[in-house]
């Protein structure tokens, strides 16, 4: 008989990012860097807004896994699938930097209009429109008290409108809500062999975002035990930093 090799949970964005912040959650040598551009990551964050699904992340418990930065997992859950996602959510909503493709630290903000509902990358030209929020970060903090933040907002774009500024109101609220929103989370058994994570790994994103042959070879090091993959995998990206 088949034994299943995962089992799956969902959760709240919220939690997800608290268990990435506080290292429960942590990122393999397997993984690529950050490849989405930044209007990818506006559209993630549109499809939260929607309440629309962006399908499941896949973790590995295991003690003995590699991580990015050459600790070892020591029983956190690894992230095999999803990086891509949830680094993009990191940038947007925490103003996370980020090491793009081409080994360059920046941040992407994404901008939200209240009235219309529609979100866009930041730039001069909405930073200096009032009637833009022009990072959506401001408004999800928890510092951010919602009623002042819509009241202020109204008064700087002098709506006086009740039903238009209860519509602005409800809109910023399911900005806010986007941490409630829930995601799958599939956890392969402790016991699979890194070899076969790998290939999972592998597996699925040949139906996703396209790997490239550096991506594939990158992988395939990392999880080579025989030769210290990981270290292999750790002294070519420290390399790739120094030649940008």
């Amino acid at each position: 008989m088949q034994v299943e090799k995962y089992s799956v949970n969902h959760h709240p964005i919220q939690t997800l990012l608290t268990w990435i912040e506080s290292g429960e959650i942590a990122i393999p040598e397997i993984q690529r860097p950050f490849v989405w551009d930044a209007s990818k990551v506006r559209d993630l964050i549109d499809s939260l807004y929607e309440g629309f699904p962006i399908g499941y992340l896949i973790a590995w418990r295991n003690p003995n896994v590699k991580l990015k930065d050459g600790s070892s997992s020591k029983g956190k859950r690894v992230l095999i699938d999803g990086q891509q996602r949830i680094t993009a959510i990191m940038a947007a909503i925490l103003e996370k930097h980020i090491v793009n493709k081409d080994y360059k630290r920046i941040k992407i903000i994404i901008a939200f209009h209240p009235k219309e509902k529609k979100f866009e990358v930041s730039n001069p030209a909405i930073e200096n429109d009032k009637n833009w929020i022009s990072n959506i970060a401001t408004v999800l903090s928890p510092k951010c008290k919602t009623h002042k933040f819509v009241s202020d907002y109204c008064k700087e774009n002098q709506i006086t409108e009740e039903d238009e500024i209860d519509e602005i109101a409800d809109n910023v609220e399911i900005l806010r809500g986007i941490f409630n929103n829930h995601i799958g989370l599939i956890e392969l058994n402790s016991d699979l062999a890194i070899e076969t994570v790998s290939e999972i790994f592998i597996r699925i994103n040949l139906t996703g975002a396209t790997l490239s042959q550096a991506d594939f070879a990158m992988s395939k090091i990392a999880a080579n035990e025989n030769y210290e993959g990981d270290k292999v995998r750790k002294c070519i990206d420290y390399f790739c930093h120094l030649a940008v």
